[in-house]
């Protein structure tokens, strides 16, 4: 069995570090570069015994952190669903799966976050400027890409061709021998040019045109929970789907023990096709194309090997972040596909009909093609109706699917649904990241944590040892004390080590809610100036993440954090007690420094919008405690590390949609809470924007009159558990004791334990620990 996992998003970080880490070779590399550096700097030899010697220059070796630094992030995902993918790649090589991941090679990745007059601003990220170092291209496996055309008599007839490129990444599992590919495609002119230009006489016109075709896989799409039905974008997913259904089907036939297949029988047991997300989803009518035009199956046989193949993972919720493809543009670009679609649909339709006879309202919502206004195909439909598992990627989310967002389907497939919670991986975020915890952790309990997570368990008897207690604690200020200089360095904030780090980093979206972290951090400003001989425990506020360059109240919510800060930072009443720092141009790398240094990590979305998170579970592996709602897998947090190790505040999901069933008024808390009136007040009076007083009119009005994602109702909740929070960190003792708990709870959110609950119970594969021979040791 192979698995092939399709995303239109890798987002991988740096790759040198976590190489050398999954090889074994660190510290020889380490102390190669070094004492390379020694040689380099060793003086000249004397040209004369008599001639004076020279002063000795200091002999320091090179530091392969400053090699580390030169590589560019690989930021070909904007968020969640694409950093997912990058530690899913790393657990199926660590767990011994043979599997591919296919995307798109993105020219420009996310767009490179700079912040000047305020607020964000966006620049090219040019990551492939110098080369890829870990990339092989495989121009003997191009392939052609046809859309346009029409279709005529059931036949897809004059499409336009693209060609794709591969390119080849290497993915080595943890010191197991095993190396598994990522390819990415990247869109490549056919090497004719169009005649017609010829004709007439337009060589250039001709020439340029070839550009458009390789437009495809020039720039990540900077969208995070928010669909946009963009032609190009709908090429992009086709592009992928099209390319890799061929390598699957190629790599397929051409077995290496035996003869060549020509049947398909097998396909389902030797190839599984994970959809992440919707964005994959014309893998379904894809490989119905191929089976019926290419193969010539029957219709019944083709849907059964492509229902047994593919299976699709939900990750969002939010009902603006659901594809919707009209059926116009659909039909131009992918005639073939559309008529397939459709043919889907209405067998699909029938079956609903016999299952629940005469309800019409019933076939009307769960029908691959909404009518409502402009025709689209709903594509989530089409991933589930075409797929023989169906996942949620935590237990609340997953719940929220089958009573909820695809209730129809869950009741007549009730067996398709399951829950695989998310995770990380290990390697990069503590053996990477963290190197002195890491230390720590291998001391008490060895190394097998590394590849079994649920070791940390082990850790739970410390709580008691004090020696252990102080470790964990240096080894967090070490880490602090290494943020402070860099914030000192680039923001020019002198930042106190020894206040809280209480860091709020994700993409900036109104459901999770930065918006409310803000108002916190205007409340304990109000109340420094309105006491300032008070008791308060010293905070250091950090928020970071992109928002999508169109999303105007993301862009808003950014330029109020800078205000707001702005104002804090430089008021000499508040001095060294409260600061606040936007950390610009947030990416795998920054995480990497950022998340070992937390004391507290805000996961604050409004219950049943964030289908897992895994910020969260970085955070809680690092040995920071979580403030957070009852959303996500914040709830399976709980649930391991128990409720006494975590901060809970604000509604539930039942309490959430009681609120909304009766009616959310903000203006009632507004009058209600003295704390948050001042707050408010204070924004829309021009308090952190004297240059332009309605600078956040619309913030206030968002806020007042048309808040989706209820703030108001869950902040006297959030400011009175933060109060809890400030309370605890009073005592370090104790509060280091949870946050050893917190690590020691942590052996569930491995992406090792996902992807094997995926393999055992989807993909249909054993995962394996075994360490393959290295190529140079005899096989048994």
């Amino acid at each position: 069995m192979r698995v092939y996992y399709l995303s239109l998003e890798y987002y991988m970080g740096r790759t040198l570090q976590n190489t050398m880490i999954n090889l074994g070779i660190q510290s020889a590399c380490d102390e190669a570069l070094y004492q390379v550096g020694l040689e380099l700097d060793t003086p000249a030899p004397l040209s004369h015994p008599t001639d004076p010697r020279p002063p000795s220059r200091r002999q320091v070796g090179l530091d392969i952190e400053e090699l580390q630094d030169i590589e560019e992030d690989a930021g070909l995902g904007n968020g969640g669903l694409g950093r997912l993918a990058a530690c899913f790649l790393d657990s199926m090589a660590t767990i011994g799966l043979a599997a591919y991941g296919y995307g798109i090679r993105y020219e420009y990745g996310i767009f490179a976050q700079r912040i000047k007059n305020g607020g964000q601003t966006e620049e090219p990220d040019d990551w492939l400027r110098f080369g890829n170092p870990w990339e092989t291209a495989r121009p003997e496996y191009v392939l052609p890409v046809c859309m346009y055309g029409r279709v005529d008599g059931g036949n897809w007839v004059h499409p336009q061709v693209v060609f794709a490129m591969p390119y080849d990444t290497p993915i080595p599992g943890y010191a197991n021998n095993v190396v598994n590919t990522l390819r990415l495609w990247s869109a490549m002119s056919p090497s004719s040019f169009n005649l017609q230009f010829f004709n007439n006489g337009d060589y250039i016109q001709a020439v340029l045109d070839r550009n458009l075709a390789e437009n495809i896989s020039r720039v990540l799409y900077p969208n995070d929970n928010f669909f946009e039905g963009k032609e190009l974008r709908l090429k992009q997913q086709y592009f992928m789907v099209s390319a890799s259904v061929q390598d699957i089907m190629r790599r397929f036939k051409s077995a290496r023990n035996g003869p060549k297949r020509t049947t398909f029988e097998e396909f389902p047991n030797k190839v599984a096709i994970q959809l992440n997300d919707t964005h994959p989803s014309l893998a379904i009518a894809e490989l119905m194309r191929v089976f019926l035009d290419i193969e010539k199956l029957s219709w019944d046989t083709a849907w059964d090997i492509v229902t047994r193949t593919c299976a699709y993972t939900n990750h969002t919720v939010l009902p603006e972040a659901l594809e919707r493809w009209p059926v116009s543009m659909l039909g131009n670009m992918l005639p073939r596909h559309l008529e397939i679609i459709y043919d889907i649909n209405w067998k699909f339709l029938d079956k609903v009909n016999h299952r629940f006879p005469g309800d019409l309202e019933r076939l009307r919502r769960m029908s691959l093609v909404e009518e409502d206004g402009e025709k689209r195909v709903n594509m989530a439909h089409l991933a589930i109706v075409g797929s023989h598992a169906v996942n949620g990627v935590a237990a609340l989310h997953s719940e929220i699917i089958k009573r909820d967002i695809f209730k129809d389907f869950f009741d007549m497939w009730p067996e398709k649904f399951q829950n695989k919670t998310n995770g990380i991986t290990p390697r990069r975020w503590l053996l990477l990241c963290n190197p002195g915890l890491s230390d720590a952790i291998a001391e008490k309990i060895g190394e097998e944590w590394i590849t079994h997570l649920d070791e940390l368990a082990k850790l739970k008897p410390l709580v008691s040892d004090a020696n252990f207690v102080r470790t964990v604690q240096k080894v967090k200020q070490e880490n602090k004390m290494r943020v402070a200089q860099m914030l000192t360095k680039q923001y020019e904030i002198e930042v106190n080590p020894a206040s809280m780090f209480d860091i709020h980093v994700k993409r900036i979206h109104e459901y999770k809610r930065q918006l409310l972290n803000c108002l916190h951090v205007i409340t304990m400003y109000n109340r420094i100036k309105k006491d300032p001989s008070a008791p308060f425990v010293p905070r250091t506020v950090m928020v970071g993440g992109k928002a999508a360059p169109g999303y105007h109240m993301a862009k808003q919510i950014i330029r109020l954090i800078l205000a707001v800060g702005n104002i804090v930072n430089n008021d000499p009443v508040v001095g060294n007690k409260l600061k606040v720092i936007y950390l610009e141009n947030y990416r795998v790398t920054l995480a990497e420094r950022i998340i070992p240094a937390a004391d507290l990590s805000e996961q604050i979305s409004t219950a049943g919008t964030e289908a897992s998170g895994t910020g969260n579970m970085k955070f809680m592996l690092n040995g920071a405690l979580t403030i957070g709602t009852l959303d996500g897998a914040n709830i399976e947090m709980r649930e391991e590390m128990g409720e006494e190790n975590i901060f809970i505040f604000g509604m539930n999901v039942d309490e959430v949609e009681a609120l909304k069933a009766r009616g959310y008024n903000a203006h009632e808390y507004y009058n209600k809470l003295p704390e948050l009136r001042q707050c408010i007040d204070m924004i829309s009076s021009g308090y952190f924007s004297p240059h332009d007083v309605n600078q956040f009119k619309d913030v206030v009005d968002m806020l007042m009159n048309h808040d989706r994602f209820l703030l108001f109702a869950d902040y006297e909740s959030y400011i009175r558990c933060q109060d809890e929070v400030s309370k605890l960190y009073m005592n370090q003792d104790a509060w280091a004791r949870k946050a050893i708990m917190n690590i020691a709870s942590s052996g569930k959110f491995s992406s090792d334990r996902t992807i094997a609950e995926y393999a055992r119970e989807i993909w249909g594969v054993e995962p394996s620990m075994e360490k393959l021979p290295a190529p140079h040791e005899p096989r048994e």
